[in-house]
């Protein structure tokens, strides 16, 4: 009966996380570029009761006799599915289309992967302009630098292709491209990659190196969509379902404690 009082509450504490888990899913309904999370179980260690041995007879029991010591949180994935394309009304909003990531620069030096595309022209000094985030850090274009257009531009004109190539209207008002692409990255495992918060991510040894895709063959090259964001992949019914399931697994975790601790007291009393 211990050992169910223990077992009880690891299933409460288990639940609890779950719980966690799904608020910030629900949370994040409407974050751009926000990407699901699941969380998983596995069972605790487990006492063996009986070894394999025979019985008085002499019979043969071929299995033992093991009781599980409850569960535990194993990890908390991220589902990196597609979420829907919203329609914006800023010319520096990109979705995109497909398995890639931005790339941004950090104050840390480091380098951070988003399917957040809003993103707003910066002063960067001397009239140029910089294409960086909310955060104002800036974005990566696909040789690694950052994207600083100088004065002779005017900000409004830019446009980016679907493959990301940054274009200015000519003589004529046509949009040709001015050599610099912003740049998309893929992970051979995106599961693998480490949340940041601020819906940054960086790479880790289980997501692998970032593949470029403007120099990485046989990959499948994602599209950016300008004036669209990504919503959310978050299901509101899938959530509010586990909602419900975790709160009963909750209540049955409960009832495990205060069904031990009646039977405790039972136990105790057979004295009197």
């Amino acid at each position: 009966m211990v050992r169910s009082l223990w077992t009880g509450a690891t299933g409460m504490i288990a639940q609890q996380t779950n719980l966690d888990v799904i608020a910030n899913n629900l949370a994040n309904v409407n974050t751009t570029g926000y990407k699901t999370e699941t969380n998983e179980f596995k069972s605790l260690l487990y006492q063996t009761i009986q070894t394999e041995t025979t019985s008085a007879n002499g019979e043969t029991k071929p299995t033992s006799a093991q009781v599980g010591l409850g569960v535990r949180n194993a990890s908390i994935n991220t589902v990196f599915t597609q979420g829907s394309l919203l329609a914006s009304e800023n010319d520096t909003d990109f979705a995109i289309d497909g398995k890639g990531f931005f790339a941004v620069k950090a104050d840390d030096g480091n380098t951070y992967y988003t399917r957040n595309g809003t993103f707003q022209w910066s002063e960067a000094g001397n009239g140029s302009h910089m294409l960086c985030d909310t955060q104002g850090n800036p974005l990566i274009d696909s040789t690694g630098k950052t994207i600083v257009l100088s004065n002779q531009y005017v900000m409004s004109k830019v446009t980016v292709g679907r493959d990301g190539s940054i274009l200015y209207p000519d003589a004529s008002n046509n949009a040709q491209p001015i050599g610099m692409t912003i740049g998309l990255f893929q992970f051979n495992n995106p599961g693998g990659l480490k949340r940041e918060g601020d819906n940054l991510f960086s790479q880790t040894a289980a997501s692998g190196q970032p593949l470029n895709e403007a120099t990485t063959a046989n990959l499948d090259k994602s599209r950016v969509i300008q004036g669209y964001l990504e919503g959310s992949n978050v299901n509101v019914a899938d959530e509010m379902v586990n909602m419900i399931t975790t709160q009963r697994a909750y209540e049955f975790n409960s009832k495990v404690i205060t069904t031990s601790d009646t039977m405790l007291e039972q136990a105790n009393n057979l004295r009197r």
